[in-house]
């Protein structure tokens, strides 16, 4: 059985090593054990990775979005505020999956852990 690509599995949400069963068992909660190939999911922690690189994409994306349309087109505030919460809600919400998938199966490719002290 060869490994899926790391892109695929990461966008469709996909078991790394087999990818076939689902990641997710709903929007963002990891899965206990892949349906197919009885991968544990156990072992893999994001942790708070996910959501920091979305907050440092996003807020990077509005930020240049908000100052363009400001020396543009100095439109009133309200219109940044209509404009520009909509557009931050929905790219975290669509971002954050991705990120989350991408970071656990890297995590798996790389056989990523805990860092251990041998002595």
């Amino acid at each position: 059985m060869s490994e899926p690509a790391v892109a695929r599995a990461a966008l469709l949400g996909l078991c790394p090593r087999c990818g076939k069963g689902k990641l997710f068992d709903g929007y963002l909660k990891v899965a206990r054990r892949c349906s197919q190939c009885d991968l544990d999911y156990a072992m893999f922690d994001a942790g708070d990775g996910p959501a920091v690189f979305v907050i440092l994409i996003v807020g990077a994306i509005v930020c240049a979005g908000a100052l363009f349309v400001e020396f543009t087109y100095q439109p009133p505030y309200w219109v940044h505020a209509v404009l520009w919460i909509p557009i931050t809600a929905i790219l975290t919400f669509s971002l954050l999956r991705l990120v989350k998938s991408l970071l656990l199966v890297l995590q798996y490719k790389n056989r990523a852990g805990e860092g251990r002290l041998t002595e």
